[in-house]
């Protein structure tokens, strides 16, 4: 890779990979995981930096990198893993609602947790990365049609775990998180 393009390369993930671990966190739910995952996605990014930053969205390549390498991270494993606890720095952070329904990351990350992998991914990239259905279905690998039946189903399980105070009216998870 010539300077230019290392440089370039290094500036993307200066301003990017804090939301790509923000992501990850919520496709994995482990904070070291979430870090792994985006240095696997990373190195992969680098050794094809031509095709990703040729790409129309360098943003979209490097989120499906992403998902593919957690697809594959979880075909490998051969013992199943289950979140028994989060971080400590998580445990104090509320997402604010109505008088007396906070609800902790914790919960949340744990409901997250408790949907099917292809459900997590949709609601993940849709509400929480923003990104419009197309995009999902591009990064999932999927049709958009797909993406819709997969968030649809997902938010109707959420809804039974969480406070009505986290979806919103149009059927989102809320992403405010206030300043401690």
């Amino acid at each position: 890779m010539d300077e230019a393009s290392e440089r370039e390369f290094r500036e993307y993930v200066v301003r990017r990979r804090g939301v790509l671990e923000r992501e990850a966190y919520l496709l994995v739910g482990d904070v070291h995981l979430a870090q792994d995952l985006v240095q696997t996605a990373l190195a992969k990014a680098y050794v094809s930096w031509q095709r990703v930053r040729s790409s129309e969205n360098a943003d979209a390549y490097v989120r499906r990198i992403l998902v593919n390498a957690n697809i594959s991270w979880l075909r490998k494993r051969r013992v199943r893993e289950f979140l028994t606890d989060l971080a400590v720095e998580t445990k104090d952070a509320y997402v604010a609602g109505p008088a007396g329904t906070d609800t902790t990351r914790v919960d949340i990350v744990r409901a997250l947790m408790a949907l099917p992998k292809r459900q997590r991914t949709a609601v993940v990239l849709r509400y929480w990365a923003d990104l419009p259905e197309a995009e999902v279905a591009a990064v999932m690998g999927c049709s958009v049609g797909t993406v819709r039946s997969q968030s649809a189903k997902a938010l109707t399980k959420l809804r039974g775990q969480l406070s009505d105070a986290l979806i919103t009216h149009e059927g989102g998870l809320h992403r405010h998180v206030p300043a401690r």
